[in-house]
């Protein structure tokens, strides 16, 4: 049923975190804490801050510990939150499937379930409303693991490592910029009408076909994005490892608690 006084949002929570080792064999991603929390609570509050007021989590591996945790926090008793059995090895288009008649908004908030972020959401998710769009993706800053070499007008200025882009080029089409996808998008519940139950890659197969004939449009968002998607990214929000990510996830912290 929708509700034109309810935001939907979707958190994917369901995948077995295998990039994470031994961790994930005890506890599934989106419950790995970060300065002590889990990611699943920074997502949650952050929701709840942006004026989401119904979150829909398909869960599948160790998705009872999900589950237990939500139920187990005082602050979320009030908060109108399904957490679906969606299978263990389901893929996202079935899970997305599974619940997509859950949804209540005529829009809705679709992310990943490993992503700490702070920017606003509440801000892009009204002119996605107000523009009649169908599809909004929303883009990030990311870190490039490797060196690089600057260069302006031929000259080679500098060399860095690890430098934050949000955008690249291709030797393919120099006219062409590829920009950084934070793994969120704003939709309208009608495009779930498309048949997507058997894709396998869900944002592959049906993205394509709704930039085809669909009205979509890009937010390349300012704020806070950090993907957990290794170790390397637990490692990287710690103080010994990079002091500034840290002061910035205890800024978010003290916001949303």
């Amino acid at each position: 049923m929708k509700n034109l006084n309810q935001k939907t949002a979707v958190i994917l929570c369901g995948g077995r975190g295998t990039r994470l080792g031994s961790l994930s064999k005890k506890i599934p991603k989106s419950i790995v804490k970060i300065n002590n929390y889990p990611i699943i609570w920074f997502i949650i509050k952050n929701l709840i801050k942006n004026s989401f007021n119904h979150l829909i989590l398909p869960v599948g591996y160790k998705g009872d510990v999900i589950k237990r945790f939500v139920q187990q926090q005082p602050d979320l008793k009030n908060i109108d939150i399904e957490i679906v059995d969606t299978g263990k090895d389901a893929n996202i288009a079935k899970r997305i499937f599974l619940i997509k008649n859950r949804i209540r908004s005529k829009n809705f908030l679709l992310m990943n379930g490993d992503v700490i972020f702070d920017f606003n959401l509440k801000k892009i998710y009204s002119d996605h409303e107000k523009n009649s769009n169908s599809l909004t993706f929303l883009g990030c800053e990311n870190q490039l693991p490797y060196g690089t070499i600057g260069i302006i007008n031929k000259k080679i200025i500098n060399f860095e490592r690890n430098i934050t882009f949000n955008s690249v080029r291709t030797k393919k089409n120099l006219k062409f910029t590829a920009y950084v996808y934070s793994g969120m998008s704003i939709l309208d519940k009608k495009l779930l009408n498309i048949n997507f139950k058997n894709f396998k890659n869900f944002e592959k197969q049906l993205f394509p076909k709704i930039i085809k004939k669909f009205k979509c449009d890009f937010r390349d968002f300012k704020g806070f994005w950090h993907s957990i998607d290794n170790m390397k990214d637990i490692d990287d929000t710690q103080k010994k490892n990079n002091l500034k990510k840290f002061n910035e996830i205890r800024k978010i912290i003290k916001k949303i608690k």
